[in-house]
């Protein structure tokens, strides 16, 4: 495992991540400094474990809105999909009417062609 120092509001935090993933939880305690900096900022000093918490519920908030908003995509991109799905079922229908329509045109056209090609060409009996 690997070891990362992070501050949070001038603290130094010794933390252990797996490998690779440093910069990223550097990145994570930089987001929440900020959280705990802004909450400090307008409250000033409540007490290192308040203001804690209080980030803390902010995170958590930001992550309900989220997951509201990923659900609600994750809706709409079904009903897309349900869309979707229809239009390629109804286009398929009606390349298959087509067809037979126009299977049903070569057969009609065929036999009109019969009729005058025995007309242009009448048989010698």
């Amino acid at each position: 495992m690997a070891q990362v120092t992070v501050i949070i509001d001038g603290k130094a935090y010794r933390m252990a991540c797996e490998e690779g993933q440093e910069s990223h939880l550097e990145e994570l305690a930089s987001r929440f400094d900020r959280y705990v900096g802004h909450l400090k900022s307008q409250f000033g000093e409540i007490g290192d474990l308040r203001v804690t918490v209080m980030a803390g519920i902010m995170v958590m908030d930001e992550l309900a809105e989220l997951n509201r908003r990923i659900a609600s995509l994750e809706s709409e991109l079904a009903g897309l999909r349900a869309n979707r799905d229809g239009a390629v079922e109804t286009q398929l229908r009606s390349e298959e009417a087509m067809v037979a329509v126009l299977g049903e045109l070569t057969t009609k056209l065929d036999g009109l062609t019969a009729k005058l090609v025995s007309r242009i060409a009448p048989s010698t009996n």
